[in-house]
């Protein structure tokens, strides 16, 4: 474990970082070295599953509890929770409700504060959950469609079935904390003698014990393996939105259910459409004499191109709606709406007959036809 990085190096966070930072930084750096944006770049998938590993650590608060005091045996299932010590009491967790009891006769006024209240160690515990992400067309992400994706997860060894005993031998009962995953220990303080309790050296506070331990994982139960779902991406599925697939995380402990899988979205942008919220927007191109005399003209929208009549003397800038042409609202509440901006563009490398059309059209115009312009300088009379 010495040629790791630490976690929080990885990420670029301070070790403070609230769970928010730490999202927010794997999230960007997952995003940096996903291998769909680097096909066969090896640096970039190291980076990756480097960022995945600090993360699962990080964002799982026993786990960063652990990390925080003992490293990174603190996380290593070969090395278990408890390996190392760092704590000012020699490696034990003060249990205040201990002290009470030993001096008072009772519980502890704080309720156990210290928060080593001890837990069933062979109890049922959810797994933690998964993140990857995948990239879709502007498209696809419109009209809902089906993709694969990969991703690293730790599931139960299959040899020894997450016991990581042996096949044909199990795990049994700690000798030196019967099971409890806790030691009590006496000690002589200024405050005289208090019992303490600190994790079991013998079974790493698991409460068991392997003798004999599964050569495939050896004695973790547990190996990470690649995995590769395929998926149902809802139509109108927005950038950067997470779908959640339940049960397709990290592996339970002692039976307990897997996390989940959380899969951010990432879509392209499209060359034409523009997305805001379940609307969607576009310039639409036309020409000047198309504007002042109105003209039939053909819309690009995500159904297809439709027919739409402009009106005379629409003006750049105007916007007209297509009414039930927009994304499709997620959970099947109906579609937004598209709107169009007319853009007028101006004819460029005009032939000499058509200067001179333009100037006599110019000249048989008046204020009258151009509005804008007639109460922009009525603005400056006084």
């Amino acid at each position: 474990m010495a040629d790791k990085r630490d976690y929080y190096e990885v990420l670029g966070v301070p070790k403070n970082a609230s769970e928010d930072e730490i999202k927010k930084a794997y999230r960007k750096l997952a995003k940096k070295y996903h291998p769909d944006l680097h096909p066969g770049d090896k640096d970039a998938e190291a980076h990756f599953k480097e960022v995945n590993e600090a993360y699962e650590v990080l964002s799982h608060a026993d786990k960063r509890a652990r990390y925080d005091q003992y490293g990174h045996a603190g996380v290593d299932p070969n090395f278990g929770g408890g390996a190392g010590g760092g704590s000012p009491f020699g490696g034990m967790n003060m249990d205040f409700g201990d002290i009470f009891d030993t001096f008072f006769g009772g519980g502890s006024p704080f309720g156990g504060f210290g928060g080593a209240r001890r837990q069933n160690p062979r109890g049922p515990r959810r797994g933690s959950d998964c993140e990857t992400r995948v990239v879709i067309e502007f498209e696809e992400a419109a009209k809902g469609c089906t993709q694969r994706v990969s991703y690293d997860k730790i599931e139960n060894c299959p040899d020894c079935g997450g016991t990581g005993a042996k096949a044909g031998t199990k795990p049994s009962t700690c000798p030196v904390c019967g099971g409890t995953g806790q030691q009590r220990v006496t000690q002589n303080t200024f405050m005289g003698v208090v019992q303490t309790t600190r994790t079991c050296e013998r079974c790493h506070g698991t409460g068991q014990v392997i003798s004999d331990p599964c050569q495939t994982c050896r004695g973790t139960g547990k190996q990470r393996r690649h995995h590769t779902l395929e998926i149902h991406i809802p139509a109108g599925i927005d950038d950067q939105q997470i779908l959640n697939v339940a049960g397709q995380g990290n592996a339970g402990t002692n039976g307990g259910p897997a996390g989940d899988l959380h899969v951010i979205v990432s879509v392209r942008p499209h060359p034409v459409f523009q997305r805001k919220g379940d609307d969607i927007w576009c310039d639409m191109p036309i020409t000047f004499a198309q504007a002042a005399l109105g003209a039939e003209v053909t819309v690009p929208t995500l159904d297809g191109k439709v027919s739409y009549e402009i009106r005379e003397g629409t003006q750049p800038g105007d916007v007209f709606k297509l009414r039930g042409k927009g994304e499709p609202k997620l959970g099947g509440r109906g579609r937004g709406d598209q709107y169009v901006r007319m853009v007028i563009e101006v004819p460029k490398s005009l032939s000499a007959k058509q200067k001179e059309l333009l100037r006599k059209f110019e000249e048989s115009t008046g204020e009258k036809n151009y509005q804008k312009r007639k109460s922009f300088f009525d603005k400056f009379k006084r």
